[in-house]
């Protein structure tokens, strides 16, 4: 039985551990990204970048359906271990990923993180407030969409009042 227990709490320790290394993107496209590629050196030198396989992340701004797909406006934020967009209050700017399906852009909306795989496509401008903002567009492969969070969901809260304790007349507590 002790033996059991042993297993048994092993196990469940890697399964816990390994639960933390799961990432958004597959493993296949992570293979093809060479390099990390900033947004600002894209919009330096467009050339040298097109074509390239980019993991980007943040959060979506705007999602419209059109003829050549679903586009997505997404500010970037830097990305975790697991290539989630960090809760951060920096940014290299926005960009453009277009899937070349259909996505709900009631699901895809804005708030919402985002992970996207894909090669960079172009540079476009579009109205941004009242100014012309110059876009990274990405050929989608892969968008991985977040599961929504409260910040609630991180309070575990007790039942119980601090005083009396719940406990205070079991013989056995102390």
């Amino acid at each position: 039985m002790k033996r059991f227990n042993e297993i048994l709490v092993s196990v469940s320790a890697l399964i816990f551990i390994c639960s933390g290394c799961i990432r958004a993107i597959s493993k296949e496209l992570r293979a093809q990204v060479t390099e990390e590629v900033k947004i600002k050196q894209v919009l330096e030198n467009p050339d040298d970048f097109l074509g390239k396989m980019v993991i980007w992340g943040g959060v979506i701004v705007e999602s419209k359906n059109l003829k050549e797909g679903t586009l997505i406006e997404i500010v970037q934020k830097p990305l975790s271990s697991e290539e989630r967009p960090k809760k951060a209050d920096q940014s290299d700017g926005r960009f453009i990923a277009l899937f070349n399906s259909y996505l709900d852009v009631a699901i895809y909306s804005e708030g919402r993180e985002v992970t996207v795989a894909g090669r960079i496509r172009e540079i476009r401008q579009r109205p941004l407030g009242e100014i012309e903002y110059t876009y990274p567009v990405i050929s989608a492969d892969e968008v991985h969409l977040w599961p929504l969070t409260s910040e609630k969901s991180y309070y575990i809260y007790s039942p119980y009042r601090y005083y009396p304790h719940p406990y205070r007349w079991d013989p056995w507590y102390w």
